[in-house]
């Protein structure tokens, strides 16, 4: 339950969008990742490939770290 996910998208060396598994959904930090954000966040299929994310590769990879 420690564990999680995060997936960001960077741009000059800003992030301006990040997914957290924590949240489930993805989270914009300038005008131009609120955008993509709110795109991102109502395609549900998508969500729920990130989502499981964390299973198949976070818990899989815990005992090499």
């Amino acid at each position: 339950n420690d564990i999680e996910f995060i997936f960001s998208y960077y741009y000059n060396m800003d992030e301006y969008a990040r997914f957290s598994s924590s949240l489930g959904k993805y989270v914009g930090y300038t005008e131009f990742g609120v955008k993509n954000a709110e795109r991102w966040n109502k395609d549900a299929s998508y969500l729920a490939a990130l989502r499981a994310q964390k299973e198949t590769y976070c818990k899989n990879h815990i005992d090499a770290y």
